[in-house]
């Protein structure tokens, strides 16, 4: 089978939300010896573009958005041991931090977001569910995070999104990091309230986000933004 054959069959298994057959053409481009970086950008990337197109434009639904994210995954796990550490610490973009908020044991969003920035070469920090606010301060202190990503579908668990920027704010550290929310009690409102730098109404949403952030990162900007990013240009800053 040729490279563009394996590229086209990769992308397609994690269009599909076909694990075992995306982990297959993974595995297979690999001993093609096919750039690591190359079929990402080439097969996954792709793939979750047009899946979260189709997301958005009401083509695809929420199980097609979690099979290909699961698909996706099962290819990187082939895909990123093959990198050089030159090349995987010149393709990582940024680094976010990600979990469900202390209250909430809700990962589906989650996982979402996390399958989207990881094939576009964001390295993902996950802390799972139920996560402490100081948690996410003490990760992304750690692991040198660009952002703090918070999940949350409970609305009970929204006093501790505030929670996280204050004490960022006690500690002096606000701006070292970007915050984003989002989930079903989220609102563009609640995210200005308390002082975050983004909102994503759906998975679909928050990994642009995270993009634009980084993008905007990359070219200066930093924590807080006078006003939360939602979908679009970064304009903020």
């Amino acid at each position: 089978m040729g490279a563009q054959d394996l590229l086209e069959g990769l992308k397609q298994a994690v269009v599909e939300g076909d694990e075992d057959a995306a982990a297959s053409f993974a595995e297979q481009a690999i001993g093609a010896e096919l750039a690591p970086l190359e079929i990402i950008k080439g097969a996954i990337n792709p793939a979750m573009d047009d899946v979260g197109q189709a997301f958005e434009d009401g083509e695809a639904f929420l199980p097609e958005l979690i099979l290909a994210g699961d698909a996706a995954r099962a290819a990187l796990d082939y895909i990123i041991p093959s990198i050089s550490a030159d090349d995987l610490e010149g393709s990582v973009q940024g680094t976010v931090v990600i979990g469900t908020i202390f209250g909430d044991a809700h990962d589906i969003g989650k996982n979402i977001v996390s399958a989207i920035l990881a094939a576009h070469g964001i390295k993902i920090v996950d802390l799972g569910i139920n996560v402490p606010p100081k948690a996410y301060i003490e990760a992304a202190l750690k692991e040198e995070a660009d952002i703090i990503a918070i999940s949350s579908l409970i609305t009970t668990s929204l006093p501790y999104h505030r929670e996280v920027i204050n004490t960022l704010r006690d500690r002096g550290e606000r701006e070292k990091f970007f915050v984003i929310v989002g989930g079903g009690p989220v609102t563009p409102e609640w995210t200005a309230e308390i002082g975050a730098d983004g909102y994503g109404r759906d998975a679909r949403d928050a990994a642009v986000v995270c993009q634009q952030l980084l993008a905007g990162r990359a070219e200066g900007k930093t924590a807080p933004l006078p006003e939360p990013v939602t979908v679009g240009a970064l304009e903020h800053g």
